[in-house]
């Protein structure tokens, strides 16, 4: 089936070509025939399936048809989204899709200045993207009139209840009138947002078009059982070993993203971190440049990972696994998009060994496992207490676990030479200063060998090794 099948308009047909886009995806073909119908929807698809065109061409195609080149005033649809980089990705959508019509499109988020806005607002526009907090902002201050919205979109509707928007969209939509078309798109639908359709939708159809928080099948998965304190190690070795040049890193708090995009960019691995602390302009030459290859790790965040829609990320990372097993779909969905194939990877250390069981009982799928030297028997056989995080007091530093660091028989994902000797001579330059100091200091604490807990070949140890090189093994789904 192609586009012209649809009864899609031939400007946004053309538009739709030049981008290089012939057949519409499952979720395009199922959902913009009900849009172009007047139906309001509930769309269920994973990131990367296409969903955002599968908005984005009816509500331009309407609007065209209705306003054709009258000049813009107020806004007549509005697209609410969680995060910034996710308003702009639909903007651009938008725009690319929209690029032989004459209607205006806006872009309003936090973090930047809010008097530009104003006045592109005062200067008329037909489609607006937002997130919550500014568009509250600007409604309290009287700049922005949505009387005359005729179609609302809510994208990302699980993140946007994640995120606590609930209240700033129950608000946003007592401004809204009743006689509009309303869409919701999620990659998950819990009862929540059932509840939320139930209020916003009139008779709403449900379009799902892949099992509910199934991972893409194209993307090869694997479990590293790893102690917290090796995870650094560890993916300085993947990311040096197997060359990858697009790689995309996700972590647990914005300090820890920083951290980890300074260690990458300390052993020449260039990175930067993307994170809600950052300001925008920081955040879009983050992404920019990861786009343009200029780096080769992004570090990021859940939130801030909304909206990345880049090509060719050949891996995922899941430095730390996600407490809510439905975010483990929405990052492993960042690779093998559109069709090609992918790779995640996921550290799991004792006290996510639950997130890991969340995982698999969502996925109904039992991730197979990879042998490497830093491998964890006690994060691999966690259980109860021990496989839930501990809670910590203001400062308290995590124990260390190495003690049962231990290798497993079998062809590993490196073998018995493997270590990161070559990395500490002082040629190599891969050995920072700061983490030397850290492990000297360390050492004076621990004078006695049996006191000493740390693994004999971590990067942070001071300790020599025999081997000098990275060779890389079998994997197994032995559990």
């Amino acid at each position: 089936m192609e586009f012209e099948s649809l009864k899609i308009i031939e400007p946004i047909i053309k538009a739709l070509k030049k981008k290089g886009y012939v057949e519409p995806t499952p979720i395009q073909e199922k959902t913009i025939p009900l849009l172009l119908d007047n139906k309001d929807v509930i769309g269920i698809a994973q990131t990367g399936t296409g969903k955002t065109a599968a908005f984005v061409v009816p509500i331009l195609q309407k609007l065209h048809e209705k306003i054709g080149n009258i000049k813009a005033t107020i806004p007549k649809a509005l697209i609410l989204v969680p995060t910034r980089e996710l308003a702009e990705q639909i903007t651009e959508s938008f725009k690319a899709y929209g690029t032989f019509l004459s209607l205006k499109y806006l872009v309003i988020y936090g973090g930047v200045g809010i008097r530009p806005q104003i006045n592109n607002l005062q200067r008329g526009v037909d489609i607006l993207i937002a997130t919550p907090g500014r568009l509250l902002d600007l409604i309290n201050q009287g700049k922005v009139n949505l009387r005359n919205i005729e179609f609302f979109v809510l994208d990302e509707a699980d993140r946007m209840l994640d995120m606590g928007f609930v209240r700033d969209i129950n608000k946003i939509a007592s401004f809204l009138p009743k006689n509009k078309q309303s869409l919701f798109f999620s990659a998950t639908m819990s009862e929540e947002i059932t509840r939320l359709t139930k209020k916003f939708l009139k008779d709403p159809v449900r379009m799902e078009v892949t099992p509910q928080a199934t991972p893409i099948e194209k993307i090869e998965q694997f479990i590293f059982f790893i102690d917290m304190e090796n995870k650094i190690e560890l993916l300085l070795d993947l990311i040096d070993q197997q060359k990858m040049s697009c790689v995309l890193v996700f972590v647990k708090t914005k300090h820890k993203a920083d951290k980890v995009a300074r260690a990458l960019n300390q052993n020449h691995i260039s990175a930067d971190a993307i994170h809600g602390n950052k300001s925008q302009s920081q955040r879009q030459i983050a992404l920019n440049d990861f786009k343009a290859k200029k780096i080769r790790v992004l570090v990021a965040t859940d939130i801030a990972a909304r909206g990345i829609d880049v090509k060719n990320i050949s891996h995922v990372i899941n430095f730390d696994l996600p407490n809510e097993p439905e975010n483990y779909i929405h990052r492993i969905g960042r690779t093998a998009r559109a069709g090609s194939k992918g790779t995640a990877y996921s550290f799991c250390s004792a006290e996510e060994r639950e997130y890991l069981n969340q995982i698999e009982r969502i996925t109904k799928t039992k991730t197979p496992h990879a042998e490497h030297k830093y491998h964890s028997n006690l994060a691999k056989n966690a259980t109860g207490r021990d496989a839930k995080p501990k809670p910590r007091t203001r400062g308290q530093r995590p124990s260390n676990r190495n003690g049962n660091n231990s290798k497993q028989g079998g062809s590993n994902w490196y073998d018995q030479k493997s270590n990161s000797s070559g990395r500490k001579n002082n040629k190599s330059g891969r050995r920072n200063s700061d983490f030397k100091n850290r492990s000297n200091n360390r050492n004076k604490n621990n004078q006695s060998k049996d006191k000493d807990n740390r693994n004999p070949k971590s990067r942070f140890n001071p300790r020599k090794s025999n081997s000098s090189r990275v060779r890389m093994g079998r994997t197994s789904h032995r559990r």
